[in-house]
């Protein structure tokens, strides 16, 4: 693999205008192509055959009408005010707001039984949607919104909630630039020159970009979360960043050394790229592998995020030799991050000095640490967040809020039964159902049951008095499923946001031991392989859970439990974000085997050319710890960038993310790997002869290309002499 990346570095060194010409092209043809064809992203997260699903399915076969989305209108008068102070204009706006295209029905409060709160300031209007959510169109909303703007101007506060009241997320934007910024900072510091700083900036925003774009192209066939384009945003820019940093630094290296520029790039290629691929690969095949949880919108999220990757990974070892190509001798200027051997003391020199020293001590006291820092986890509680984590100044958090001042929190949570009648006697079979559902615990309300043409089947609303993200309400739920008429037995199904939130959260839930299963597999395999060992597989895998612990156990901390969650401007919610676990094992399994490789296969180079367990160590690390160092902070930087904007989703993602890096590298690889590593010795390298015999040898470091000269030029062949003239 390493003759093969040499070549391609060369190639693309020398071809440098038509490498750029060629990714430049494919921006702009998915730029052009998928503005033409893309569609909106989804914001709903739904999993076929679940108990929800089936429901919804049963709806659209049976009462269309009923299987779209639900959404509210919410009205609050002025304090002291009554809602029936202004019914005319209410009423009006009702009127006009049925006719809105794609709204089935929207109920007049006014004349709706318990549309109107005890004390009269507050009113619902419960609106019925002919598509889905994900299939509403924005100008749909807007003109349903604006039909009631008279009553807001009559004093009136108007919100809305549910599909009635989706706001498009806003997924990048500032949140990029942050990490952009201060990835710039970092890389000027770590190099010296801000034209070396800035190149991996610029190939990191290309592959970004083309990330995205293909991203916005494949909405044209398949249904994708705006999250998506989020999560491939931000690990695209944090990974594209890095791997460039990867190259350009062991080409300056070269440079240095007296390689010339086409022999340094092939030669950094062909090292440092070996190492990207293994590390993309890593981070690609885990979020791959999210298709083992089989939930769709999850899948499409990990291939999307995957394909950007590897688009990183292109970029590393074609984009960035051309663009040094460009550069010349004015990429040299500044630092070199891998300084050859030498006695000036460095802090990474000091730092591995005293851990090696003090091996025992830097191995336990750390991991204690984590392992106290994971202790959270114990009681999180995953969910899909609700309106009631919006940001506050979203419509939706209002009326979620009035919602719950007028009516109570479980007004906002409102579930739909699907009653199969019997052929025989349905609407005494409804009728009986409703009443066993009233007698429930935790039941605020039941409606009046509605049904379709041949009276096969009953809807029926029915109220928690929980909020949609409490423990109360997910058992209400699994109580509602259970129930059956014993005079009867007719089957009883729940549809609704907050049913389909329930069973999306309880099938991660149940799949996140099957992905850390394959996960740990995978990095078993594949260190093994990297450095033919077992010890340091092992090692590399119980740093990587000491990682997951202390991140998921933090993230509950904040965002569950709420400490410190004024800090980064969040506020306690009842759940974590359902998928964030498998999306942070993805994610974090990959980057923590990036500086696994980048750090130890410098260790086992050293002890491989002959140096003691303990040189081997000391040395090793600090050839890679600035390298590393510095992309771990540029990783840090681009994912706490995410924590900014104010929407819940992007931001735990980037929050789980910066805090694992941040235990992952400096706590983990940086402190207890070299420790163990010291206390290990030569062991650490051990592996059984029959499979040292078997496994491939991919040659990370290159140690090929050490060992294989440049062939000579050919000697030109001696001409004959001349026959002397007679």
């Amino acid at each position: 693999m390493a003759s093969f990346l040499q070549r391609l570095g060369r190639t693309s060194f020398r071809r440098r205008r038509r490498v750029l010409a060629l990714w430049l092209g494919v921006l702009v043809i998915l730029a052009i192509v998928g503005g033409a064809v893309s569609k909106p992203f989804s914001e709903e997260f739904k999993i076929p055959g679940t108990g929800s699903q089936q429901a919804i399915d049963l709806l659209k076969a049976k009462l269309p009408a009923a299987s779209g989305a639900a959404g509210q209108v919410v009205f609050a008068a002025p304090s002291g005010g009554q809602v029936k102070d202004d019914a005319a204009s209410i009423e009006s706006a009702i009127a006009a707001a049925g006719t809105t295209p794609g709204v089935v029905s929207i109920t007049n409060p006014l004349e709706t039984q318990g549309a109107i709160s005890k004390d009269g300031r507050y009113a619902l209007a419960q609106v019925q949607f002919e598509d889905e959510r994900d299939m509403i169109k924005s100008s749909q909303r807007e003109r349903l919104q604006q039909t009631f703007a008279p009553v807001e101007k009559a004093g009136v506060d108007v919100e809305f909630g549910g599909a009635a009241g989706e706001e498009k997320a806003n997924a990048g934007g500032a949140s990029e630039l942050i990490g952009i910024v201060v990835a710039l900072i970092v890389l000027t510091i770590t190099f010296g020159s801000l034209l070396t700083a800035g190149l991996p900036l610029v190939t990191a925003a290309i592959g970004v970009g083309t990330g995205i774009l293909g991203i916005t192209l494949f909405t044209a066939f398949t249904t994708l979360s705006s999250t998506t384009s989020a999560l491939a945003a931000m690990l695209g820019l944090a990974v594209g960043i890095d791997y460039a940093l990867f190259v350009v630094s062991r080409y300056r290296t070269g440079v240095v050394q007296g390689m010339d520029p086409e022999e340094a790039i092939g030669h950094a290629v062909g090292t440092s790229g070996s190492a990207v691929v293994f590390a993309g690969s890593t981070v690609a095949i885990a979020l791959a592998a999210l298709t083992v949880c089989g939930i769709p919108f999850l899948t499409a999220m990990g291939l999307a995020a995957a394909g950007t990757v590897v688009i990183a990974v292109l970029i590393a070892l074609t984009l960035v030799p051309a663009l040094l190509g460009f550069a010349g001798k004015r990429a040299l200027k500044g630092k070199d991050l891998e300084r050859p051997r030498g006695t000036e003391e460095t802090l990474g020199k000091r730092w591995v000095g005293l851990v090696t020293r003090h091996r025992v001590l830097a191995a336990i006291i750390p991991a204690v640490l984590l392992l106290v820092l994971a202790m959270p986890v114990l009681n999180m509680r995953l969910g899909l967040p609700g309106e009631g984590t919006a940001p506050k100044h979203e419509t939706k958090r209002q009326a979620y809020d009035l919602i719950t001042k007028g009516f109570g929190a479980g007004a906002n949570g409102q579930l739909t039964v699907v009653a199969k009648l019997p052929s025989k006697g349905g609407p005494a079979a409804a009728a009986s159902v409703a009443t066993e559902l009233g007698k429930l615990e935790d039941v605020a309300k039941v409606g009046k049951p509605a049904f379709d043409e041949g009276k096969s089947i009953a809807v029926i609303g029915v109220t928690p008095t929980s909020g949609p993200e409490t423990t109360a309400t997910e058992d209400l739920v699994e109580t509602v499923r259970d129930q059956t008429v014993a005079a009867n037995g007719t089957n009883l199904l729940v549809a609704g946001s907050t049913a389909s939130n329930i069973d999306v959260s309880k099938q991660l839930s149940d799949s996140l031991p099957l992905y850390l299963i394959v996960v740990v597999g995978l990095a078993l395999i594949l260190l093994t392989v990297a450095f033919r060992s077992i010890p340091v597989p092992l090692l590399a895998i119980a740093g990587f859970l000491l990682t997951i612990g202390a991140s998921f156990g933090t993230v509950v901390a904040v965002f569950q439990e709420g400490t410190a969650a004024g800090l980064f401007g969040v506020e306690a919610s009842p759940t974590i974000l359902s998928f964030l676990p498998v999306l942070a094992i993805g994610i974090l399994f990959g980057l923590a085997m990036d500086y696994q490789v980048f750090l130890v296969s410098r260790m086992r180079e050293e002890h491989a050319h002959g140096a003691g367990a303990q040189d081997a160590v000391r040395v090793g690390f600090r050839h890679g710890a600035r390298v590393v160092t510095a992309a771990a902070l540029i990783m840090i930087s681009v994912f706490a960038g995410f924590i900014v904007p104010e929407e819940p989703i992007i931001k735990s993602i980037g929050f789980v993310l910066a805090v694992g890096i941040l235990f992952d590298a400096f706590v983990v690889r940086m402190t207890i790997v070299p420790a163990m590593m010291a206390m290990l010795g030569g062991r650490a390298w051990w592996i059984p002869k029959w499979l040292d015999r078997i496994i491939p040898n991919v040659d990370l470091e290159g140690a090929g290309l050490e060992r294989r000269p440049e062939p000579d030029p050919a000697p030109r062949p001696t001409p004959e002499p001349a026959a002397a003239e007679v």
